[in-house]
């Protein structure tokens, strides 16, 4: 059994605009895929209440917050309870430095991108946050040196 929808090439199109400028009136969506706004809004209200559009957000620069830099942070845990390993997760969420976090198959066992202001500021946070947490046992950091692309 699936839950996937079914998207035609009017709805991929819509999702690509979208993508591109989740601003975006009715009107000017309708005129970019080719349909008038009634049919336009009611593909838009299907993609909404079917949950392939799930949100709209706002895309921030992280380097207008004082965010310049961003670090990939691998973590393996030596925790094998449930307990240990929600305290973990909790506490991780919990750091607005953490803006992504990801359990993973096999190794490493959590995908962390981490954005902060410099290296000083990564090493207070390495030092402070991460080091010490229980549970964990290895932390690999992987500092960015460009961004070719992101779903941001």
């Amino acid at each position: 059994m699936s839950n996937e929808v079914s998207l035609d090439a009017i709805d991929r199109d819509i999702l690509f605009h979208l993508r591109q400028d989740g601003r975006l009136t009715n009107v000017e969506l309708a005129k970019r895929v080719g349909l008038t706004p009634p049919p336009c809004l009611r593909r838009l209200k299907r993609l909404e209440d079917t949950g392939v559009i799930s949100g709209y957000r706002a895309v921030i620069n992280p380097e207008a917050l004082g965010h310049g830099l961003e670090v990939m942070v691998d973590i393996e845990v030596s925790a094998n309870d449930l307990k240990t390993i929600e305290t973990l997760e909790e506490t991780l969420t919990s750091y607005e430095e953490v803006i992504e976090l990801r359990r993973m198959f096999g190794r490493p066992d959590y995908f962390l991108r981490v954005v902060v202001a410099d290296h000083a500021a990564y090493s207070a946070f390495l030092t402070n946050r991460l080091t010490g947490l229980p549970g964990i046992l290895r932390v690999e950091s992987h500092l960015t040196m460009k961004t070719v692309k992101s779903a941001d």
